[in-house]
């Protein structure tokens, strides 16, 4: 009798070639966000997904919404198979827009070039290949493993939900939470896409705030007669870079995660060089670690702010929050997912796969807000570093891509087992 291990190692063996060029297909289609135009991409998945004979859900977010999030188009795709009356609901969710190319290149980003790499073989170049088109390819050809399994007469039970989005790299405020939130999606556990050498089970928060520093102008010939904004806000970003050293004693417990870190990434203001200015404003982006209450974190960082403005005659300030990502925390049920994917990982990679932490945050957070445990698992090396990820010549290894499909495919065919 073919035990689940040699059915799906021979299943994705021999469909290979599909998925690397399901992958690539994929690749191929600008997504960038921003400017956030990604329902060219989304449509090109739905005639791939349908062509793999996958019924498939189309989901346009109202463009009221889409725009309030600041992209110009944006739709979630969702393929359900259903192996049983009970049993888990498994989303299945992976990203397809990406941060813009940038420069430094040497491949097409969109050429999904594949180039034999003497140390690590067959490696395709392009940008989202990582981050997290990979996971497209994974989960698809998953669940299509998992689908010809049954047919083959394997008992399972439950339902495997596709969840295909394009809004992470805005926050995914419209992809995964619209999707729950509109009650398009059953879901109990979740995997979300991550990398092949660990299961993440926590990452941080992340608050993004706008400062604008208010003045008054006047001519520079007479700069007494104005108040300077940027002075002002120079002070105030004194108070804030001063701050960074206290954040380093709050110590997280999670592997993979350090500390809170605060960031100031982007500042404009002025009217002209012969002008007073009136008017700064800058960005701040604040790192939140699990153990930290996200709430508390905002209201010190305003505080600071505030209290450091105080201190500047004929100054106003305004402070809007732009984002608040909740850190992912780790459920009760989690841990079925963790060890699934780690036995399955060390089969199939045979290295041990570990649990951690990262200090970025992902979609997998909607998740677990909404009370569904999550981890994130997918294709790609040890680190965003080696993937060049959000970098040039982001890459892939498909012997990367390969492996973890066979082990989320075997993992998911644990977590369904009938009983």
């Amino acid at each position: 009798m073919t035990t689940t291990s040699e059915f799906i190692n021979a299943f994705v063996d021999r469909r290979f070639a599909d998925e690397c060029a399901f992958l690539a297909e994929i690749v191929r289609v600008p997504s960038d966000n921003p400017p956030g135009d990604c329902a060219p991409s989304a449509r090109r998945a739905r005639e791939l997904l349908a062509a793999l004979g996958l019924e498939v859900e189309v989901h346009a977010v109202p463009q009221e919404i889409v725009r309030a999030n600041g992209m110009i188009s944006a739709t979630n795709l969702v393929v359900r198979q259903r192996f049983g009356a009970g049993g888990p609901v498994i989303a299945l969710n992976a990203h397809g827009d990406v941060v813009p190319p940038g420069a430094g290149w040497t491949h097409d980003p969109y050429g999904a070039e594949i180039v034999d790499d003497a140390a690590h073989g067959p490696t395709m170049y392009g940008r989202g290949v990582a981050v997290s088109k990979s996971d497209f390819a994974t989960y698809t050809f998953a669940l299509l493993a998992l689908r010809e399994f049954a047919a083959s007469g394997a008992k399972l039970d439950g339902a495997l939900e596709l969840q295909l989005t394009w809004d992470e790299e805005a926050g995914g405020e419209i992809g995964p939470r619209w999707l729950l939130e509109q009650g398009l999606s059953q879901a109990t556990l979740a995997i979300s896409a991550g990398f092949s050498y660990a299961v993440t089970t926590a990452h941080n928060g992340c608050l993004h705030l706008e400062v604008i520093v208010h003045g008054r102008q006047g001519h520079a010939a007479m700069p007494e007669r104005g108040v300077d904004a940027i002075a002002a806000a120079t002070q105030v970003l004194t108070a804030i870079y001063a701050s960074r050293d206290a954040l380093k004693a709050r110590v997280s417990k999670t592997p993979g995660i350090t500390h809170p870190t605060l960031n100031v990434g982007l500042i404009e203001g002025g009217i002209n060089t012969n002008v007073v200015p009136d008017r700064v404003s800058f960005r701040i982006d604040r790192r939140i670690i699990p153990e930290e209450s996200p709430a508390a974190a905002e209201a010190e960082l305003r505080k600071l702010i505030e209290d450091a403005a105080a201190k500047i005659p004929g100054i106003t300030i305004e402070i809007r929050r732009i984002l608040l990502s909740l850190p992912l925390v780790k459920l009760p049920g989690a841990e079925r997912l963790t060890a699934v994917l780690q036995a399955r990982g060390r089969e199939f990679f045979g290295a041990e796969i570990a649990e951690h932490g990262v200090p970025i945050y992902t979609d997998a957070r909607h998740y677990t807000t909404a009370g569904i445990p999550a981890v994130l698992y997918g294709a790609g090396p040890r680190t965003l570093a080696e993937a060049n990820g959000h970098a040039a010549d982001e890459n892939l290894r498909l012997e990367d891509l390969r492996r973890a499909t066979k082990t989320v495919a075997a993992a998911l065919a644990d977590l369904l087992v009938a009983n």
